[in-house]
């Protein structure tokens, strides 16, 4: 396994250069040439019989466990899809979340399979499959719920209320929009996070329903407990985070034969219940298309 790997949360512009030189270097990489309209990656892929495939080494996303196995809820689905394509094999290669983007670009993998957010700003720079999930977000509160929040707009009622954030979630842009960063608490981890509620820094924890259930599930003996998912709403528009797989620009082909699968597995149940062991619910599913999402469908 190849490997270059730098922290998501604290990622600087320069470590992301050293990170994607490190890989780069240390690994070999996709030939670039000779690409034609739509592209004929997927067919060297099968010939050559595994893909590469890049991770931010985050769980419930993409991780190596303890074991060396990659795992994670876009790995696994990854691995049913190419198998199905008449690939077998899967290679990680790891890389800060920030340098996913360029990595792909330069060829050090084939495909981003890290739960990346469809935008439309990233849309310009990849080929999104359609997503495979969707992102509501929760809050993480004392057991009981005592301050009765259930949405952001309960923080912002009530004034007394102190948000903690994840330093570089989309939390904070949504805080940001709502007037909240006066009461906000900046965490740098999300056990950090749940810590400072428990120690009375924070009332509530704002991110995704799914990193506050992995992180609940790993503390399940903390007095903590999740409010219902909700999606925020930022000036009359529903805030609405779906994940992909991330694909080069000159690879329609190759995007569009694995759009196939994996919408065919979404139609049988069998994409929920592959990513239900990581914490995916009924809730995270989505029928939402990268077409729709990279043109904006947040209204």
């Amino acid at each position: 396994m190849c490997a270059a790997h730098v922290s998501r949360r604290n990622f600087l512009m320069g470590t992301a250069a050293g990170a994607l030189g490190l890989a780069v270097s240390s690994c070999s990489t996709v030939d670039l040439t000779a690409q034609e309209a739509g592209g004929d990656l997927l067919s060297r892929i099968r010939d050559r019989g595994e893909v590469n495939i890049g991770i931010a080494n985050e769980a419930p996303y993409g991780f190596v466990d303890r074991s060396g196995r990659i795992t994670g809820e876009a790995p696994e689905l990854a691995r049913i899809v190419f198998q199905r394509l008449g690939v077998e094999r899967m290679n990680p290669r790891i890389t800060d979340f920030g340098a996913l983007i360029p990595a792909l670009q330069v060829g050090v993998f084939d495909v981003i399979a890290a739960g990346m957010f469809v935008t439309p700003a990233r849309c310009k720079q990849v080929l999104f499959s359609d997503p495979e999930y969707q992102a509501p977000e929760a809050l993480m509160v004392p057991k009981g719920n005592p301050k009765g929040l259930k949405t952001l707009d309960d923080i912002v009622a009530n004034k007394d209320v102190r948000v903690g954030l994840l330093t570089g979630s989309a939390n904070i842009s949504y805080a940001t929009a709502l007037g909240l960063m006066d009461r906000a608490v900046i965490f740098d981890s999300v056990f950090s996070g749940l810590d400072g509620i428990l120690a009375n820094r924070a009332d509530a924890f704002s991110l995704t329903a799914i990193s506050l259930r992995d992180a609940l599930s790993k503390r399940s003996d903390a007095p903590l407990e999740l409010t219902p998912a909700f999606v925020p709403v930022i000036g009359g528009k529903r805030q609405l985070g779906c994940g992909a797989f991330g694909f080069r620009r000159d690879q329609r082909t190759f995007r569009d034969a694995f759009t196939v699968e994996l919408n065919r597995m979404r139609a049988s149940g069998e994409l929920l219940s592959t990513v239900r062991p990581f914490g995916f619910t009924e809730a995270e599913m989505t029928t939402l298309t990268a077409t729709e999402l990279c043109t904006d469908t947040s209204s």
